[in-house]
C-alpha cells in the first residue's frame, strides 16, 4: 500500500487468500471445541439435545418471542413454515432475494408470485403486493433485506384484509429491529439463517421463531417426522433437525455477537470513509435509531454518474482475489425454472431490475482488516478514476 499525505492507493497489497462476502466468523475456538468434546463424551449427537435446546432458548430471547425451533438449515425452515401455515396455490414474494426464498415454495408445488421492490429500501413493495393478490393467493413472504426491516406493518394489514397469512424471511436480520421491535415477532412466524456465511453461524442451520405456541408445536412435529413421543406418528413430517455440533457452534457465535457486530460496524464505516467522493457510488444506509448487525456492506453503482460499469468494478475486484458479489442479480424471476414458467413477468418488476443491475456486496466480518478495506477502496477509486482520498 502506498500512503502519501494520507492518501491510500491500491499498489502492492494483495490479500494472502481470497476475501469473500460472508467469510465465516469463528468466535472462541477453545469454547467451541470444549463443547464438541462434551457432546462426544455425552454421546448425544442429535435429536433435540441440550445444546439445541440452549441455542433455541437464546435465539428466542434475542428475537423477543416465546418459541424458536432450530433447523438443519434455513431453506428447510422456510419450507416447513410455509407448509405449517397451509400455503398453497400462489404466494407473493419479492424477486429481489436469495433464490431459496422462491425455491422453498416452488419445491412444494406453490407458485411464487413475484412482487417488485422499493428502490430506496430494496425491500418488497406493499403497493405492488396489493396488485398481485388474486383469488389463488394464500400467503405473503416478506424479506428483511440487508437486515433492514421491510414494511411489516403494511404487509400484515394487507394479509389481514384478504384473510391470508404472512411470514418473513429474516435470514439477514438476526439481532435487528424495526420500529424498535426485535425482528422475529412479525407476522405468523419468521425464519432466521445461521449458515456459515451469516454473521452468527451454526456451521449450517436456521430457525423458525414465533409467538404462537400452536404453530410452534406443529413445526416441531414436522421437523421430526411427525413423532409425538416414542412410536407415535401423528403428522406427516421430514427430518429438519439441527444436530448438537451445529448448535454448539451457534452458541459460541452468540457469545461473540456484540464483538462481531462491533467489527462489522467499524468495517462499514471504513468503507464509507474510503469510498466517499467516488462518483456514482453510494453505500446503503442503516437507520441509527434501529439495531442492525451490519452484516452486509452494500454499494450501488449509478450508471448515469459512475465512469465505469458495475460489472467492470466487480471484475476488477475479483481479478485481485476480492470476491465481491452482485447480490441478488439477476433476480429470481430471471432464473430457472421461473423465467421459463413465467415468461415476461420481468415487465412488471422495473425497480427489481434497476437495483439488481446496480448492487455490489463487499467483504466484511472478522476475517478482513482495515488495511485490506483501504486497499479495496483504493482499487475501486483507481478503477473509477477517482482521486485518492485525502
Amino acid at each position: 500500500m502506498n500512503i502519501d499525505n494520507g492518501n491510500v492507493t491500491a499498489v502492492g497489497v494483495a490479500p494472502p487468500a481470497p476475501l469473500h462476502v460472508g467469510g465465516p466468523n469463528i468466535g472462541n475456538r477453545e469454547a467451541f471445541l470444549a463443547r464438541v468434546n462434551d457432546i462426544l463424551d455425552r454421546r448425544w449427537l442429535s435429536n433435540n439435545g441440550q445444546y439445541v435446546q440452549e441455542f433455541e432458548k437464546r435465539i428466542a430471547e434475542i428475537a423477543g418471542v416465546r418459541n424458536a425451533i432450530a433447523m438443519c438449515n434455513a431453506t428447510v425452515a422456510l419450507e416447513i413454515a410455509a407448509r405449517a401455515l397451509g400455503f398453497q396455490g400462489e404466494v407473493i414474494v419479492p424477486s429481489y432475494t436469495f433464490i431459496a426464498t422462491a425455491h422453498a415454495l416452488q419445491w412444494q408445488g406453490i407458485k411464487p408470485v413475484f412482487a417488485d421492490i422499493d428502490p430506496r429500501t430494496h425491500n418488497i413493495c406493499p403497493s405492488d403486493v396489493r396488485k398481485k393478490i388474486t383469488k389463488h393467493t394464500t400467503g405473503i413472504v416478506g424479506v428483511h433485506l440487508w437486515g433492514r426491516g421491510c414494511n411489516a406493518e403494511e404487509l400484515d394489514t394487507i394479509a389481514e384484509h384478504h384473510g391470508i397469512d404472512v411470514m418473513y424471511d429474516a435470514s439477514h436480520a438476526f439481532g435487528c429491529t424495526r420500529g424498535g421491535k426485535a425482528i422475529g415477532g412479525f407476522g405468523k412466524c419468521e425464519v432466521f439463517s445461521f449458515h456459515a456465511t451469516k454473521f452468527i453461524n451454526s456451521l449450517e442451520g436456521g430457525a423458525v421463531v414465533t409467538d404462537s405456541d400452536e404453530l410452534a408445536d406443529k413445526i416441531r412435529l414436522m421437523r421430526n417426522f411427525g413423532f409425538k413421543g416414542h412410536d407415535n406418528v401423528v403428522y406427516p413430517g421430514i427430518n429438519g433437525k439441527m444436530n448438537e455440533v451445529c448448535a454448539a457452534m451457534g452458541i459460541t457465535s452468540l457469545e461473540a455477537m456484540k464483538e462481531i457486530i462491533a467489527v462489522n460496524r467499524v468495517n462499514y464505516e471504513s468503507y464509507r470513509e474510503g469510498l466517499t467522493g467516488v462518483p456514482g457510488i453510494s453505500l446503503i444506509d442503516y437507520d441509527p435509531l434501529e439495531k442492525n448487525n451490519y452484516q452486509y456492506v452494500v454499494i450501488e453503482v449509478n450508471p448515469a454518474v459512475c465512469p465505469v460499469s458495475r460489472d467492470k468494478i466487480v471484475a476488477c475486484l475479483q481479478s485481485k482475489n476480492v470476491i465481491a458479489r452482485k447480490y441478488f442479480w439477476p433476480g429470481c424471476h430471471r432464473m430457472e425454472p421461473y423465467r421459463t414458467l413465467q415468461p415476461g413477468i420481468g415487465e412488471g418488476l422495473p425497480c427489481t431490475k434497476v437495483v439488481a443491475d446496480r448492487v455490489v456486496v463487499l467483504p466484511t466480518g472478522q476475517g478482513i482488516s482495515r488495511d485490506q478495506i483501504s486497499w479495496i477502496c483504493g482499487l475501486i477509486r483507481e478503477e473509477t478514476g477517482a482521486r485518492t482520498k485525502a
